[in-house]
């Protein structure tokens, strides 16, 4: 009687320790791409971040605020957009990737870019009246003429950033992640002279460091296209100019609006608390600690951004691979790197509350006032860290549309009521406003928390896989495509054959 149990004591041993080493390589395939993404990410929103400074150098006042008033208009209602619209991509492009659809990858990849410049059309014409919409909100003519200057002469790096979000995804989706790394940073380098060439040598002021911006984005376009048409690894995912790729604008259109909904809902939220600050008893101490805040979580949800699109991406390919129980795995990856990163920032925030002001004021009030809401700041970046991976789990999985509900319901019929219940009815003033969204960003990653943990990864597979049947053989009677699936659902291992 002792062998068989010395036998299954081995199997649960040798099954162990399988699946030990499946999660580290796992765990390795994500964080190889996690942490150049983060270079990514963080080069790309550096560039506005540039040229806001160099402007601050002017030493003129109304060009500062300006443009500081303009970068945040230019960030809410355009650049937002375009970024969540994009991440349709990380589900189609993830998706046909991994099922080597590589023809209908290139397609989405062209439909995106064509639609994200039609979108940038609107989004130009807004602009352009900047000056008219801050003054109906009450914002300081002089201010509000020089925004509307700012963003006028942003509209072309509109259009750059369109199509490098579709690019990046285009690249993101297939783990190719270095290239962007080079073309990220590499412009961004060349960004500080040619800024500071065409704000102080050639004196254009604020309107050279718009100038600069769309300079610096065409540039990392320029190069990611170059590096499509002449590297062999992009041999076979090349993105093919035709008017049939046209015909999958719909499909797009079917993620990419609720993708940008779900993220411009949080976006947003935030911005409102930004505005409602101003509203408080002292508005200049509350706006001031609050925008301390903003920036600090800002800068941390790079981290769990580029983690959550390693996830999507990771998600995505094995979804359309057809193998479950890999996206599963990534799924669980993920989420335990999103609680670690978690546990580590907000411990550095909460040791770091006493001095955490001091680098954006000398204020003692600000700097104490930071220190008394740092522990607040240490729950919204470990929730942050969940919902950038339960995000790139949903883009992933193709469930935006859910994503959008959420987040709308979180902070909108959650987050902001709580928080002008706690700040202005309970006087608890900038730490009522935040624990008002704080409370919304709690919800939002218990609901995605949920979906994800309910979701059939099986089912998932099935789905995508009657999807590409139907869509690559649409002239087959639905009859066939409907015993199709069914025999796929019966037999999988056959299935996978004939996929």
């Amino acid at each position: 009687m002792a062998e068989p149990l010395l036998e299954k004591g081995g199997e649960q041993e040798v099954a162990s320790s399988s699946l030990e080493s499946t999660f580290c390589q796992e765990l390795k395939r994500i964080s190889s791409m996690a942490a150049p993404m983060v270079a990514v990410t963080v080069s790309q929103y550096l560039l506005q971040v540039v040229s806001l400074m160099m402007v601050g150098h002017l030493g003129v006042l109304v060009s500062f605020s300006g443009v500081a008033i303009a970068t945040s208009f230019a960030e809410v209602t355009g650049f937002s957009v375009l970024l969540g619209m994009s991440g349709a991509l990380e589900t189609l492009c993830g998706q046909m990737y991994g099922a080597e659809e590589y023809r209908k990858f290139g397609n989405y990849t062209w439909c995106a870019t064509v639609t994200l410049m039609l979108v940038c059309v609107p989004i130009s014409l807004v602009w352009i009246f900047t000056d008219k919409i801050l003054m109906l909100f009450g914002q300081d003519p002089e201010i509000s003429r020089a925004a509307c200057e700012y963003c006028i002469y942003l509209i072309p790096a509109l259009f750059g950033y369109a199509i490098l979000q579709a690019l990046t995804r285009y690249f993101q989706t297939q783990s190719m992640i270095f290239p962007m790394v080079f073309s990220s940073i590499t412009s961004l380098c060349l960004h500080i002279p040619i800024c500071w060439g065409l704000v102080f040598t050639l004196g254009l002021g604020h309107v050279g460091a718009a100038l600069a911006i769309g300079v610096s984005y065409w540039l990392n376009v320029v190069w990611l296209a170059i590096y499509i048409l002449y590297s062999p690894a992009c041999q076979n995912t090349k993105i093919v100019f035709s008017s049939s790729a046209l015909l999958c604008i719909p499909d797009f259109l079917k993620l990419a609006i609720p993708s940008g909904l779900m993220l411009c809902f949080e976006w947003w939220s935030f911005e409102v608390l930004t505005l409602l600050a101003g509203l408080l008893p002292n508005p200049q101490l509350e706006t001031a600690v609050l925008s301390i805040c903003l920036n600090a979580t800002n800068l941390h949800y790079f981290v769990p951004y580029a983690v959550g699109a390693s996830a999507s991406t990771r998600v995505s390919n094995e979804l359309g691979a057809g193998n479950p129980k890999a996206a599963k795995g990534a799924v669980r990856v993920v989420v335990i790197l999103a609680v670690a990163e978690a546990v580590v920032v907000s411990t550095v925030f909460f040791s770091c509350r006493h001095i955490l002001g001091y680098a954006y004021s000398n204020d003692m009030e600000v700097v104490d006032y930071v220190a008394s809401i740092a522990p607040l700041l240490c729950v919204s970046v470990s929730v942050d860290s969940l919902i950038g991976a339960l995000s790139g789990i949903a883009r992933g999985g193709g469930f935006q549309q859910i994503g959008a509900y959420v987040n709308l319901g979180a902070y909108y019929l959650v987050g902001i009521p709580i928080g002008l219940f706690l700040g202005f009815h309970l006087q608890l003033n900038a730490k009522g406003l935040w624990m008002g969204t704080l409370s919304g960003s709690v919800l939002q990653a218990i609901i995605l928390a949920i979906v994800t943990a309910l979701t059939d990864w099986q089912k998932e597979v099935k789905d995508q896989n009657l999807d590409n049947w139907n869509n690559t053989n649409a002239s087959v009677p639905h009859a066939l495509r409907h015993y199709y699936y069914h025999y796929l659902s019966s037999t999988p291992v056959v299935a996978e054959v004939i996929i």
